[in-house]
């Protein structure tokens, strides 16, 4: 059983900066994709960027340019790095692991972590 745990999230004012960790257990992070998802008050769950073993990434359009997904695969954790946030980006954040192809979401989610966004 893979455990995610996030960590990082808060209350900041528009245009300001947060990042995101989550620590993952287990021997095969280095194996999974990781990804971090969204979902904000009555609204559907969406997936927000990815980062294979390799180090690519991927990003929904609507955070292309002010977030950042990053991995330590020796820490066994993934980051997410937000920048000049938005009160749209006011949501739980969700980390992601899976062996998932192409843009979706992993098998293993965590608990999540608030994010809010002051205007």
């Amino acid at each position: 059983q893979v455990q995610l745990v996030e960590s990082g999230g808060g209350l900041v004012q528009a245009g300001g900066s947060l990042r995101l960790s989550c620590a993952a257990s287990g021997s095969i992070f280095r194996l999974f994709v990781m990804a971090w998802s969204r979902q904000a008050s009555g609204k559907q769950r969406e997936l927000v960027a990815t980062i294979t073993r390799g180090g690519s990434t991927n990003y929904t359009d609507s955070v292309k340019g002010r977030f950042t997904i990053s991995r330590d695969n020796a820490k066994n954790t993934v980051y997410l790095q937000m920048n000049s946030l938005k009160p749209e980006d006011t949501a739980v954040y969700y980390c992601n692991a899976g062996f998932q192809t192409g843009w979706g979401p992993g098998a293993y989610w965590g608990q999540g972590t608030q994010v809010t966004v002051s205007s």
